[in-house]
Formats: C-alpha cells, sequence, structure tokens
C-alpha cells in the first residue's frame, strides 16, 4: 500500500481533541506559580503587635445654602445677612477638613444674587461648591 493510498482511503474526520498541547501549558503555568509564591511573601518574618484601632475618616460638614426668589441667603435654613455670611464662610473655610457648600438657587431668582452667594463662598477660601437642582420630571 503506497502512501498515497493510506490518505485517499481515510475520509473520516478526526474528531478528538489533541490534550498534548494543554498539558503542556498547564504544566509551564504549574512550575511558574511555585516559583512566584514563595517571592510573594515578605522577605523579613516579624511578628507585629496587635492593636484595636481603627482607622478615623473625618468627613467633613456639609453647608447648605439656598438664595430665594427674593434674594434672601439662608445658612441651613437661617437667614443670614451678607456680612453675617462672608463671616461664616471664613471661619468655615478654617476647618480642617473643610466643609462642602451645597448651593441651593430658585428657578427664579436673579442670576446676580447667586454669583454673589459664589463669590462669598470662593474668597472665604472654600474649595469644594456644589449646585444642588432638583431632578428633571419632580414636581415640586
Amino acid at each position: 500500500m503506497s502512501f498515497d493510498n493510506a490518505y485517499e482511503n481515510n475520509d473520516e474526520v478526526m474528531s478528538e481533541i489533541n490534550m498534548t498541547p494543554l498539558v503542556d501549558v498547564m504544566l509551564v503555568l504549574l512550575i511558574i506559580f511555585i516559583i512566584a509564591m514563595p517571592l510573594l511573601n515578605d522577605a523579613i518574618k516579624i511578628d507585629l503587635p496587635k492593636a484595636d484601632n481603627q482607622a478615623s475618616k473625618i468627613s467633613p460638614e456639609t453647608i447648605s445654602l439656598s438664595v430665594n426668589q427674593s434674594g434672601q441667603v439662608f445658612w441651613n435654613k437661617q437667614l443670614m445677612t451678607q456680612d453675617a455670611l462672608q463671616q461664616r464662610l471664613k471661619i468655615a473655610a478654617q476647618q480642617q477638613p473643610q466643609p462642602e457648600v451645597h448651593l441651593r438657587g430658585d428657578r427664579h431668582v436673579e442670576y446676580e444674587y447667586v454669583i454673589s452667594v459664589m463669590t462669598a463662598v470662593r474668597h472665604a477660601g472654600i474649595q469644594k461648591l456644589g449646585f444642588v437642582t432638583e431632578p428633571a420630571g419632580s414636581n415640586k
């Protein structure tokens, strides 16, 4: 029987998966992990003392500044004059961590009033100023 004849008579498709390359790859990965595992540990073994302290995260105060339709400014629902607002903002700017200021402006308030509050916040040195809005479609 010739070599060409052997392939001509074999019309069946080979349906078995050759597992040899897969086993080779798995063995190489296993060897890599065996070598790498000791390197992941610390080089110097020490017995660290135990402590019950927990990391304390101090969350900054949140100041809510509201400007109503007539231009009056409220500090957490307390009516403020422009001078009193500037004084309280300067005091708040010296706190560590600095408070976050959430500015709420009535939709019908004149732009000038909101800008004056924003300017007072920036002049006081407060870094975090955000605007609060109502989600679209809410009926308030």
